[in-house]
């Protein structure tokens, strides 16, 4: 029987199993997909937030300060790609100034750093590409943008690098109360656990209806993105927000850690939690919005369009607790924005409540905390020269756009979490992130795939399980055995 078995590795799976990774405790750590970030993880704004949008006084509001805090110490030890770029939030009107105002107080009971409204001349002297219709706007300095994915990964590569068991395309299909513990019934076979912590995501109240009685329901919620090529990636500096609205805090503009601009998302609730679809209709609304803050946005850069699913509840907050009736099953449900800023703190008070139900935390001597990877388009000519003359597989460029070589790919194939399909492979190294998304070096991805897994190329899939990119007889499974 394992300490804890953590189900779903999202960005708040991943920093649990990363937080639990730092005691001497035996963690399984259980995702039905065939990656680690498939979720809203991979589908989201990239923003970890400053803290002024949550009601003071709510886990979101306190979690979001304490988990931006730790996210910029994180990345920064892990080699995350990340930016403190800071966030704009403008209003267009009296009563819009009225709505930063209230931000602004939200923002000083929550404890963000440096949050101040600045009148028209200096909002635009800071972000000459808002509108002139812009009267006024709520600057947060401490708002940084992040690569989400690479951020969920390298949590769950440090976790696994220190004795997590990671099981992939292990779904849970049933959850008995056993002596000691939790009996979890999986499509890999049967695990026991003494505690177990739900971060599910968009299944979290599925996962928890196994083990407890009813409490909650995910309600999902798609939003809609425009990603734009490099060229349009200087044409703010900030994360652009407008006031937000009831359904969320709206449409924003910002630039990425990869140097493109994201605009986005839409918001509509959803039946279907799998319904990732875009639409004709949402993207408009994204793109008309979206121009009313940044009027110079040319939409012709656009490369590609996405949408994720976001698990909110009813709660109107985190839901962080014990389940009742199953002690030592730790509920981390209805995490929607904030999610991504809070998931570090988040993580530890998950721990933090399985250590109140029993379980010994006793913390690693040999803890290993750090990361690092070769960025090869990031270095200087001469480094780029030495580390050529040293492996030359890194002379090899097989992604253009991007600049990502073989000795790159080969790198992600090595590490604790290696990809498994051609967006794993986009995901860990950004081979196929750029305006050809991946029509120029997709097949020589797929052969490297196969090579390393020394299986065929038909059994190579795109991203998650069925997404087959070549014809063969016989297929099967979410992309090769490791």
């Amino acid at each position: 029987m394992i300490d804890v078995a953590v189900i779903g590795c999202g960005i708040v799976g991943a920093a649990a199993a990363y937080e639990l990774s730092r005691y001497e405790l035996s963690v399984a750590v259980l995702e039905r997909e065939n990656d680690v970030s498939m979720g809203a993880t991979k589908a989201n704004s990239a923003i970890i937030h400053a803290g002024y949008d949550p009601e003071p006084g709510t886990l979101m509001a306190r979690l979001n300060i304490e988990g931006a805090g730790l996210a910029k110490e994180l990345c920064e030890k892990l080699d995350v790609p990340h930016k403190q770029c800071g966030a704009l939030v403008v209003a267009f009107s009296g009563e819009e100034i009225a709505g930063l105002e209230r931000l602004l107080r939200n923002g000083v009971q929550n404890g963000v750093p440096g949050i101040r409204i600045l009148p028209k001349d200096q909002a635009l002297a800071m972000e000459p590409g808002l509108s002139g219709e812009v009267a006024a706007a709520l600057y947060a300095p401490t708002a940084m943008i992040v690569s989400p994915w690479e951020y969920a990964l390298a949590l769950a590569e440090t976790a696994v690098r220190n004795g997590a068991d990671l099981r992939l395309e292990c779904a849970v299909t049933g959850i008995d109360k056993i002596a000691g513990g939790y009996g979890l019934r999986t499509v890999r076979g049967p695990v026991e656990a003494r505690t177990v912590i739900n971060a599910a995501g968009l299944y979290a109240d599925t996962i928890h209806d196994m083990a407890a009685e009813p409490a909650f329901t995910v309600l999902p919620s798609r939003g809609e993105y425009c990603l734009l090529d490099k060229s349009e990636g200087t044409r703010v500096s900030h994360v652009i927000f407008q006031c937000p609205a009831e359904t969320g805090k709206g449409v924003l503009v910002a630039p990425t850690v990869h140097g493109n601009l994201i605009a986005g998302p839409s918001s509509e609730s959803l039946r279907d939690r799998a319904d990732l679809s875009v639409t004709a209709e949402k993207l408009e609304f994204v793109m008309r919005t979206a121009k009313k803050a940044v009027p110079g946005i040319d939409f012709r850069a656009n490369i590609r369009n996405f949408a994720g699913n976001r698990a909110k509840s009813g709660h109107g907050d985190f839901i962080i607790a014990e389940a009742k009736g199953a002690p030592g099953f730790i509920d981390l449900a209805g995490i929607a924005s904030p999610g991504l800023s809070a998931a570090p703190a988040i993580a530890r008070m998950a721990v933090g409540l399985l250590g109140e139900s029993g379980l010994a935390l006793r913390e690693k001597r040999d803890f290993y905390g750090t990361r690092g990877r070769v960025r090869f388009r990031e270095l200087t000519s001469g480094e780029k020269a030495a580390l050529v003359r040293r492996d030359p597989a890194y002379g090899r460029v097989i992604c253009r756009c991007e600049t990502v070589t073989e000795g790159e790919i080969r790198d992600a194939l090595l590490t604790p979490v290696p990809p498994r399909s051609v967006d794993g492979v986009k995901r860990r190294c950004g081979a196929g992130m750029g305006r050809c998304q991946g029509g120029f070096c997709g097949p020589r991805v797929l052969e490297i795939l196969a090579g390393h897994y020394h299986c065929k190329p038909s059994e190579i899939v795109q991203d998650g399980a069925g997404t087959w990119i070549l014809a063969s007889e016989t297929k099967g499974g979410a992309g090769p055995a490791i």
